[in-house]
């Protein structure tokens, strides 16, 4: 699986999109600020994907501002 963090600007939030081959899963991740590190957002992509019962790698996660 492999997932990407982007800024969603219209809705004004970050959103998590986890791909694991056909399969699409996107969550928003409204109680994020708009100013969190890299870090913070591999983080929060890690343990959306693992409530979704995906094994994330961080290497794997990509961050769109």
């Amino acid at each position: 699986a492999e997932a990407k963090v982007e800024w969603n600007a219209e809705k004004n939030h970050w959103q998590v999109v986890i791909q694991a081959g056909s399969e699409v899963v996107r969550r928003q991740c409204a109680d994020t600020p708009r100013e969190a590190s890299d870090e913070q957002l591999r983080q929060l992509a890690m343990q959306t994907a693992k409530d979704e019962g995906y094994e994330l790698d961080a290497a794997h996660i990509s961050i769109a501002h």
